[in-house]
C-alpha cells in the first residue's frame, strides 16, 4: 500500500534502530511477518532515513557478535515452546539485555521473559485467559492482566492476540514520535488510543482445584446465579460449616463467594447484552440485582466499560 503522507521527525532520535523478531517454534506467523510489515510502513512515513531496521531471527539463528535495540517475543497459539523456552534463547535474551536491548513480548511471549527472570521486579501483562496458567508457575511476579500494555523502560509486554500491533505502534511512538505512530494508525486502521484489556475478559471460573464439594456449589451457582444465596445454604450444600466453607471457596477459586457470585452475574449480563436487544434495566433483574444501578456500577468496575459502550463495543 503506498503511502502519501510524511511525518516530520526531527525533533525525535530517529537514527536507525535495530529490532529483532524472534522466530521461536510456534510463534503466531502473522505477528512475526506482520510485526516486520509494521516497521516497514513506519520507515515510510519518515522524512529523514529508514529510522527501524527489523530483521526475523529463528532460535537457530541467533547472532553473536550483533547488538539490538528491541527484541520482540511474538505470541503463540501453542504452548509447547513458550512454558519451556531454551536455554540457548535465554541466555542470548540475557546477554543482550545486559547490553541494553529492551526486551517486548506480546501475549504468551511473557512466559519466556519470565522464565529468564526476566520479570523481576517488574509489572507485566499477558492474554487475560492465560493469567491462571501464568500465576501457577511464577506466583511471585506481578500481573496486571487488565493491562493491554505495560512499558517499564527496560521491558514491555503486551496482552492479547492481537496486542502485537499495540506493543509495535508504542515502539514506533517511543522512537520515531506519537505523530508517526498516529498517522500509521490511520493507516492500519487500528485504534491508538488507550484501551483496556478488562474490555475483552470473560470469567472462566477455576474448576481445576480438586476439591469435589466446591465444585458441586461452582454447579450450584452456574444455574441459580439469580438467586439471593447465603453462605450458610452455600456452606450447608458442600456438608461443611460456614467458617470451612468460606476458607475452601476462596482457596479453590481465588475469589470470595460474594465476588465470584458478581463476577459470574455480570458475565451473564454481557452474554445478554451481546445476544439480545433487551434493556440493561431488564438484565439487570434478570441477574440478579434488584437495584439496576449497582449492578451498573459493578459492570464498569469489573469492565472498565458502561453497559451501553460494552453494547457499542461488541454488537453490531
Amino acid at each position: 500500500m503506498p503511502l502519501s503522507v510524511y511525518i516530520d521527525t526531527k525533533q525525535f532520535d530517529t537514527a536507525n534502530m535495530r529490532i529483532a523478531v524472534i522466530h521461536y517454534p510456534s510463534a503466531l506467523q502473522s505477528a512475526v511477518y506482520g510485526l516486520f510489515e509494521l516497521f516497514e510502513m513506519a520507515n515510510e512515513l519518515c522524512q529523514q532515513a529508514a529510522a527501524f531496521s527489523c530483521e526475523i531471527l529463528t532460535t537457530e539463528q541467533l547472532p553473536k557478535g550483533q547488538q539490538y535495540e528491541v527484541i520482540i517475543l511474538p505470541p503463540s497459539l501453542k504452548s509447547d515452546y513458550y512454558l519451556e523456552p531454551s536455554d540457548h534463547l535465554l541466555t542470548w535474551l540475557a546477554q543482550q539485555h545486559k547490553q541494553q536491548a529492551t526486551l517486548c513480548s506480546a501475549c504468551s511471549g511473557a512466559f519466556i521473559l519470565a522464565q529468564g527472570g526476566f520479570l523481576e521486579g517488574h509489572q507485566a501483562t499477558t492474554h487475560w485467559a492465560l493469567e491462571e496458567a501464568f500465576k501457577e508457575r511464577f506466583p511471585h511476579l506481578t500481573l496486571d492482566i487488565h493491562q493491554i500494555l505495560i512499558n517499564q523502560g527496560d521491558i514491555i509486554t503486551a496482552g492479547g492476540v492481537m496486542s502485537w500491533l499495540d506493543l509495535a505502534l508504542e515502539i514506533v511512538a517511543r522512537h520515531a514520535g506519537p505523530a508517526v505512530m498516529n498517522q500509521l494508525g490511520k493507516n492500519l486502521v487500528v485504534d491508538t488510543g488507550q484501551r483496556s484489556q478488562r474490555y475483552y475478559q470473560q470469567f472462566i471460573p477455576k474448576r481445576n482445584h480438586g476439591d469435589k464439594a466446591i465444585l458441586e456449589i461452582q454447579a450450584f451457582l452456574d444455574k441459580y446465579y439469580f438467586k439471593k444465596t447465603k453462605n450458610i445454604e452455600m456452606a450447608d450444600l458442600g456438608h461443611m460449616s460456614e467458617r470451612n466453607f468460606l476458607r475452601r471457596f476462596a482457596q479453590a477459586t481465588d475469589l470470595k463467594p460474594s465476588e465470584y457470585i458478581q463476577r459470574l452475574r455480570i458475565q451473564k449480563a454481557c452474554e445478554k447484552l451481546e445476544q439480545t436487544t433487551k434493556h440493561f434495566e431488564t438484565i439487570a433483574t434478570e441477574v440478579g440485582y434488584e437495584d439496576s444501578s449497582a449492578c451498573r456500577k459493578i459492570f464498569v468496575r469489573i469492565l472498565g466499560l458502561t453497559p451501553k459502550q460494552f453494547r457499542q463495543r461488541f454488537v453490531k
